[in-house]
């Protein structure tokens, strides 16, 4: 062969394998990219906003610690004073409305399946009639939400609201107001230093302002109140509360009331609802709990009142919250609703009022008896919450596990409600009676 064809065809041949190689390599690049693009199309994406809560619910932070403490040491008894759980049976009279309501579920002629959108007309009718209007206040049933207890409201009535809308708080606060906030992407960034968010207004309650909320500087959109105060067992006279309807009213602000603990109120001159304050149908929604009043933590029982007097501009709350109650929500159960209605009967009402009187008993006891062993004290007169000054230079959760470890009581830090939580803690009435006044012992020997 000449040599010059010769090396002709070497070169054709090696160009060959070139051109084959790069081919090859394109096509496998091609479909690594390709590949790729696949995955980020095909890979769902999280809610970040979730990410941004720092450590888990301040219970569950709590349930862990009490959990190992008890593993570890199987032989001490630990009385619990933290969580707000009662502890006292249901009342006969509701007992007896969840029987029959059974049995009524047991027969084809009485059976119910899914629940009205707002609640039973005859749950509804009464709670109108015994809660609002032996008031004096005007709210119709139409108004009234039945739910599964204040607390799913508490962190779901914020999905009415813009993202844009800034969110105000009393510092300490009820855990649920501020994250489920977080979780709709409406705090702003936390700071782990200061333990708060950049877009929540903090309305600090402390020693200082006898843990009664001030106006805020900045206005806020949405305003939350619980009142009584969970944790602190404060609260406000009627007076101070028509200034927060009436500073809502002008600032085009709502107000968000809890007024869970509200059987509890002792005192003559504080309100049982908002709607005792004159406007307040204009600029508050109320949260209503059966768990603390009537022992239903186990049975699940609750309502919201939104007025249809409150709207943003020709929109209405009402008929906002009734959408979404009937979308999201398919009625707490007609036994509940049941033993809800028992509670507003003559014997409901008279066994009741004995329940709150045991539980206050203890508030009583648990206030008094700190006092004498040197601590300040705070609540547990409207409320069966005692809120008390961690001693010496402790901090909430040092005081947490001393008295853990050493009077194997448990509480609640105060920091978990918040920053200006820091430095206090709060011991529930929920109890028995008995088991009160062992803790009462315990932690005088400390």
């Amino acid at each position: 062969m000449i040599p010059g064809k010769q090396k002709y065809l070497q070169l054709s041949y090696i160009n060959a394998i070139l051109k084959q190689s790069l081919k090859e390599n394109c096509y496998a690049a091609k479909r690594k990219t390709a590949a790729i693009m696949m995955e980020e199309e095909i890979m769902f994406k999280v809610n970040d906003n979730y990410q941004k809560l720092p450590g888990s619910y301040l219970f569950s932070t709590i349930a862990k610690k009490v959990s190992a403490f008890s593993q570890a040491n199987p032989d001490k008894n630990i009385i619990r004073l933290g969580i707000g759980d009662v502890t006292q049976p249901i009342a006969p009279a509701i007992i007896d409305a969840m029987h029959k309501a059974v049995d009524e579920m047991g027969n084809a002629a009485t059976f119910h399946g899914y629940a009205p959108d707002l609640g039973y007309e005859f749950l509804r009718s009464a709670i109108a009639k015994n809660d609002y209007q032996a008031r004096g206040c005007d709210i119709s049933t139409d108004e009234i939400f039945v739910s599964d207890g204040a607390k799913s409201d508490s962190g779901n009535i914020q999905e009415i609201f813009s993202v844009d809308n800034r969110i105000a708080v009393c510092d300490p606060v009820y855990p649920v107001y501020v994250d489920s906030n977080v979780m709709a992407g409406r705090t702003g960034e936390y700071d782990a230093k200061t333990e708060t968010w950049s877009n929540v207004i903090y309305m600090p309650c402390t020693m200082e302002n006898n843990f009664v909320p001030e106006l805020p500087k900045e206005t806020p959109d949405i305003i939350y109140l619980c009142l009584p105060n969970n944790p602190t067992g404060t609260t406000i006279t009627k007076d101070e509360l028509q200034v927060w309807v009436d500073y809502a009213n002008k600032n085009g602000a709502v107000i968000i009331y809890d007024a869970a603990y509200e059987a509890y109120i002792s005192e003559d001159n504080v309100a049982h609802t908002i709607y005792e304050c004159e406007g307040a149908k204009t600029c508050a929604i109320e949260l209503k709990s059966f768990s603390k009043n009537a022992g239903f933590t186990g049975v699940r029982l609750g309502y919201t009142v939104v007025p249809k007097e409150l709207k943003c501009g020709d929109v209405s709350l009402n008929a906002m919250w009734a959408r979404r109650h009937g979308t999201k929500f398919n009625g707490a159960p007609y036994i509940q609703q049941r033993a809800g209605e028992a509670v507003y009967s003559e014997a409901g009402k008279a066994q009741l009022k004995e329940q709150v009187a045991y539980y206050m008993k203890n508030a009583k006891a648990i206030k008094q008896g700190l006092k004498d062993a040197g601590y300040t004290v705070f609540g547990g007169v409207n409320a069966p919450y005692i809120w008390l000054k961690t001693p010496g230079e402790m901090t909430s959760w040092e005081f947490f596990d001393d008295l853990l470890a050493r009077a194997n009581v448990v509480g609640t830090p105060g920091s978990g409600f918040g920053p200006s939580g820091e430095g206090y803690f709060r011991l529930t009435a929920f109890g028995s009676y008995e088991n009160t006044l062992a803790a009462l012992e315990r932690i005088k020997m400390l």
